[in-house]
C-alpha cells in the first residue's frame, strides 16, 4: 500500500505532547492510538523508531513503551526482519473476528434484557443519540468511535458479566480497528444509528428473540461492509 508522507508526517506532528495535564508514555500512547484508528497510519505500515522520536519529540525509551502497548493491545504486530507495523487484519482474520464478537454481542443482548433495570434502558436510548448526534456533525472517527463505545459501556454493563466483558476486552483493540473499517464507508454511520435504534427497541420490549436478530443483523451488515471494505484495500495495494 502506497503511504502518503506528507500525510503520515502531518498525521504524527499532530501529537502534542506536554508535561502537566497526563502522563508523557499516556499521550504519545493515545496520539498513536488515535492516528491508527483513524487511518493517518495505514494497516501495514512500518513504525520506524527512529522516524517516531524525531517526529513527535519524545525518547527512545517512551516510544517502545508506547509501540510495546500497543502490541500488547493488538493494534501493532512485529514482524521478523521488518520490525513494527499497523495491524493489518486479514479477510480471514476479520471474519473471525466479526464471528467472535457476533457471538459475545448477542449474549450480552440476551443477559442485558435478563438482568438489566429500566434505567439502564434510557441509558442505552441516550447513547442512541449520542452516535446520531455525532455522525449528523463534524465530529471524525474517534468521536465517533467513543459514542459507539459508550453504548457498548452500557450494554455489557447492564449484562452483568464479567465473563463477556473479560473475553471482549481482549480482542477490543482490534474489534474498534475493524468497527473504524466499517464506519468509515460512506453512508455506514446513518445506517448504524437505525440499526442500533433498532436494537435498543427490542431490548426496552424485553423481546429476547427479536433483540438478538436485530444484533445478528446489524453486526452480519458491519462484517460485510468491513471486508468489502478490506478487499479494496488489498486490491489497491
Amino acid at each position: 500500500m502506497a503511504i502518503d508522507q506528507g500525510q503520515r508526517m502531518s498525521a504524527l506532528s499532530g501529537i502534542h505532547v506536554g508535561r502537566v495535564a497526563a502522563p508523557l508514555r499516556e499521550q504519545v500512547l493515545e496520539g498513536l492510538r488515535a492516528a491508527i484508528l483513524n487511518f493517518d497510519l495505514k494497516p501495514g505500515e512500518r513504525l520506524v523508531e527512529r522516524e517516531l522520536i524525531e517526529q513527535i519529540g519524545v525518547s527512545r525509551t517512551t516510544i517502545r513503551e508506547v509501540l510495546r502497548e500497543l502490541t500488547a493491545e493488538g493494534l501493532v504486530v512485529v514482524i521478523p526482519q521488518k520490525g513494527a507495523v499497523v495491524y493489518a487484519p486479514s479477510q480471514e482474520e476479520a471474519t473471525d473476528l466479526y464471528a467472535v464478537r457476533a457471538s459475545l454481542e448477542a449474549l450480552a443482548v440476551r443477559r442485558f434484557i435478563e438482568r438489566a433495570p429500566e434505567d439502564k434502558i434510557e441509558a442505552l436510548r441516550e447513547t442512541v443519540t449520542g452516535i446520531e448526534a455525532v455522525s449528523q456533525g463534524d465530529g471524525g472517527m474517534i468521536e465517533l468511535l467513543h459514542a459507539k463505545d459508550r453504548f457498548y459501556d452500557v450494554l455489557l454493563d447492564g449484562a452483568a458479566s464479567p465473563t463477556i466483558q473479560q473475553i471482549l476486552g481482549g480482542v477490543q483493540a482490534r474489534v474498534r480497528l475493524l468497527r473504524a473499517t466499517s464506519l468509515s464507508q460512506p453512508g455506514r454511520p446513518r445506517e448504524v444509528v437505525e440499526e442500533i435504534r433498532g436494537l435498543v427497541e427490542a431490548i426496552a420490549a424485553r423481546d429476547i428473540d427479536l433483540a438478538v436478530r436485530r444484533c445478528d443483523a446489524h453486526l452480519n451488515k458491519a462484517a460485510a461492509t468491513g471486508i468489502k471494505a478490506l478487499e479494496a484495500e488489498a486490491q489497491a495495494g
